[in-house]
């Protein structure tokens, strides 16, 4: 099954290693320098013309990762993929 990251990109959610929120995760500097070092190496994928509100981390089945850039909220993209099923708030 596929998730829908906008602009017509879609990806196997079987590939997603992880949903960040831009906001909350960049805070931190290595994340910032993750995102760096991956734009850097031509590992970045811009989906959004908009303000970016979300990350997706991929890694296909031949190993190689990319890094979505979407105007879709990680929330958003949760609850399109399923993710968020059967999990309570504590």
């Amino acid at each position: 099954m596929s998730l829908h990251l906008g602009q017509d990109v879609t990806v196997n959610k079987d590939e997603i290693v992880g949903i960040f929120d831009m906001d909350t995760s960049t805070v931190s500097k290595t994340t910032r320098d993750y995102l760096w070092a991956a734009e850097k190496s031509g590992k970045v994928v811009n989906v959004s013309t908009e303000l970016p509100k979300s990350f997706v981390v991929c890694i296909d089945k031949a190993g190689k990762t990319t890094v979505y850039i979407s105007q879709i909220s990680s929330a958003t993209l949760l609850k399109r993929g399923g993710f968020l099923k059967g999990l309570t708030a504590i």
